[in-house]
């Protein structure tokens, strides 16, 4: 789990911002989704050739 350290006179907002980012970052979110449900191998392997074909163009 991604950590932000307040630094001195840093508004709620901005510190805020930068653990959103670092959650963002660090692929939490996207590993919490995966988890959220169970699909077969074979939706599986079908997401994951999306995805990949989704980033290439």
């Amino acid at each position: 789990m991604p950590k932000t350290v307040v630094r001195e006179g840093e508004t709620l907002d901005e510190v805020l911002r930068r653990f959103k980012r670092s959650v963002n970052k660090s692929g939490v979110l996207y590993d919490v989704r995966r988890h959220e449900a169970f699909y077969p191998k074979s939706l599986r392997r079908k997401m994951k050739s999306e995805e990949a074909r989704r980033r290439r163009y």
